[in-house]
């Protein structure tokens, strides 16, 4: 009997051992994994903002495009104003004393 209950002792022993180990194991892989997850998020994190950077400055890129051909285009646009004053001004000023006079 006490045979029996040696035996009972050392399989309880080794169940309780062998559970202690799972139980390292487990920590020590939900660590890893922590450590994997929180490493994998540096490097999305990392890499969106590089992402985000790389358009901003292609938004601004085209931004300056546009405002530069906004400017060249108003450009054009007042030398054709000043060049149709320069031409027709003595008429502008006809109408407008025209106009003065006849009020």
């Amino acid at each position: 009997m006490d045979v029996v209950i040696d035996k009972i002792s050392e399989i309880e022993s080794a169940a309780t051992s062998i559970m202690e180990h799972a139980n390292e194991q487990k920590k020590a892989f939900a660590k890893e994994m922590d450590e994997r997850t929180a490493a994998f998020d540096a490097q999305l994190e990392h890499e969106t903002e590089k992402e985000i950077e790389k358009l901003r400055a292609g938004m601004e890129i085209k931004m300056n495009q546009r405002l530069k051909k906004q400017q060249d285009e108003l450009q054009e646009i007042l030398k054709a104003m000043e060049k149709n004053f320069e031409v027709h001004h003595t008429q502008y000023a006809e109408e407008l004393f025209n106009n003065m006079i006849k009020e």
